[in-house]
């Protein structure tokens, strides 16, 4: 059993770096040269899955790698 909940744990972990690359932070040429970013905008389509597909992937990592805790 031990040996699946690592295997999982390797495909989350990667599934996870891919999803964090994946987002765009909005900075633009603006955040360079000090311009504030006061505009408040909503995540909407692709970029809200990917966000809620990170908090998903992080608290199964964090599950997985503490039932594997729990194993050893």
């Amino acid at each position: 059993m031990q040996t699946y909940l690592l295997i999982a744990q390797i495909i989350i972990s990667v599934s996870l770096v891919a999803v964090l690359l994946l987002q765009v932070r909005g900075g633009g040429l603006g955040g360079i040269f000090g311009q504030a970013d006061s505009v408040y905008r909503t995540r909407r389509g692709i970029e809200k899955l990917l966000f809620n597909l990170t908090i998903v992937l992080t608290v199964l990592f964090i599950g997985i790698a503490l039932l594997i805790l729990a194993i050893l």
